[in-house]
């Protein structure tokens, strides 16, 4: 059970797929837009109500992109977050009823956490981001690399309960209806922490270590990549364009929006054109574009099968792209703009794969030039990428989860 944009669900649909070569029946249950991402993996599919695009475009999504600061989105991401809860509820119930154990992403822990407690089910997190508390790093969520220990753990608490309180009165209207005593939301938080609820984390530990201080039944597990169908291929148009030239930049800011497209768009391609190099640039919900021979504009294409053949990609740090980057060896500038973007961002560079990243208001061709061109052109960025990258193919984030799901069984 996922809700969000596509990177909050494509995952989900290649960690389904190898839990059913294991022998599991999978159903995911998200946004019915979401539904082709699934295709021919094996996984059954349970539409949740709201389309997540819609709300971004709406006028509550508008106040968020027009939020300057990290604290201000998440303030708005939680007057939407509140608004739409209640009407996910009748689909999560009737999803859970035909299932032996529910698998919560983060976004909808609390919910799903109410309805397997009243229909006796066993649950576990499978999150994306390392939301837990920890002295470690601060909250992935506020953008922040560090506060120091103590207000690191603290302000990673505050965000959990944050969270709980978001679903607070929904899920006491759930608890009601399914027979349940009131739980308020530190006492549900409190209840989860003391039973050492279960959660594995779909990112490798090369990338991000598991905190030393988390408690017992949080682990991570490493990547799960998102399905791609055996007969999947690049566009015509794009292998053309690929096959015509040296390796060009990807562009792309996946599911966030700008505020005005087309003054970033002409950054970009003014950027790369300053650079010397040839650029795909993905629409994405941002709506950018590019015309020209040495530019193609792209809608969703895989991931898997177009970064191999790049020279960088430059994006928004989303958990998915950041994870298909590494996975494709290649060096990248980041422009984090919302969440726990500035997080995996901070990763990148730390990583040595990036040389650093770039705000949105920030980018201007000048600057995004002279990253990439650091970035292609000193060797030691696409040698760490690479050898990051044959590591992680190495890794199995799958098979972890699977065993959890035995001891959940026994």
């Amino acid at each position: 059970m996922t809700a969000g944009s596509r990177g909050d669900v494509a995952p989900f649909t290649g960690l389904g797929h190898g839990l059913v070569r294991a022998g599991h029946d999978v159903t995911l249950v998200t946004h019915g837009c979401f539904e082709p991402l699934g295709a021919g993996s094996g996984v059954g599919f349970h539409a949740l109500p709201v389309d997540p695009r819609a709300e971004l475009e709406s006028a509550r999504g508008q106040r968020l992109r027009r939020s300057a600061t990290g604290v201000g989105k998440i303030v708005r991401l939680v007057e939407m977050a509140r608004d739409l809860v209640g009407s996910l509820t009748e689909d999560l119930i009737a999803a859970a009823r035909s299932s032996d154990v529910l698998l919560l992403s983060g976004s909808l822990a609390p919910l799903g956490l109410a309805v397997a407690e009243g229909l006796s089910l066993p649950s576990m997190g499978v999150h994306l981001q390392p939301l837990s508390p920890t002295r470690e790093f601060a909250p992935p969520v506020m953008g922040v690399r560090s506060w120091g220990p103590t207000v690191n753990r603290a302000a990673g608490t505050g965000v959990s309960l944050a969270v709980e309180r978001v679903y607070a009165d929904t899920v006491r209207t759930l608890r009601a209806r399914l027979g349940l005593p009131p739980l308020g939301p530190l006492a549900a938080h409190r209840s989860r922490e003391r039973r050492h609820w279960p959660v594995q984390h779909g990112f490798s530990p090369l990338v991000v270590p598991r905190p030393h201080d988390w408690r017992p039944g949080l682990d991570v597990s490493g990547y799960w990549w998102p399905y791609d169908q055996e007969q999947a291929q690049l566009p015509p148009a794009l292998r053309d364009f690929l096959d015509a030239g040296p390796p060009p930049v990807f562009v792309g800011l996946g599911s966030a929006t700008v505020p005005d497209p087309g003054r970033l768009s002409a950054e970009v391609v003014r950027a790369l054109r300053a650079a010397g190099l040839r650029g795909v640039i993905q629409r994405g919900w941002g709506e950018l574009s590019a015309t020209g021979d040495d530019m193609i504009t792209v809608d969703d294409v895989p991931h898997a099968l177009l970064f191999p053949r790049v020279a960088a990609v430059v994006h928004h740090a989303g958990a998915g792209t950041t994870a298909a980057g590494l996975r494709a060896g290649v060096p990248a500038v980041p422009v984090p703009i919302q969440f726990d973007e500035g997080f995996w961002a901070t990763r990148l560079v730390s990583l040595g794969v990036s040389p650093g990243g770039l705000t949105l208001r920030g980018l201007r061709a000048d600057r995004l030039a002279a990253a990439l061109v650091r970035a292609i052109t000193e060797p030691a960025y696409r040698r760490r990428a690479r050898s990051l990258a044959e590591q992680l193919r190495a890794e199995d984030g799958v098979a972890p989860v699977a065993r959890a799901l035995d001891r959940l069984g026994n």
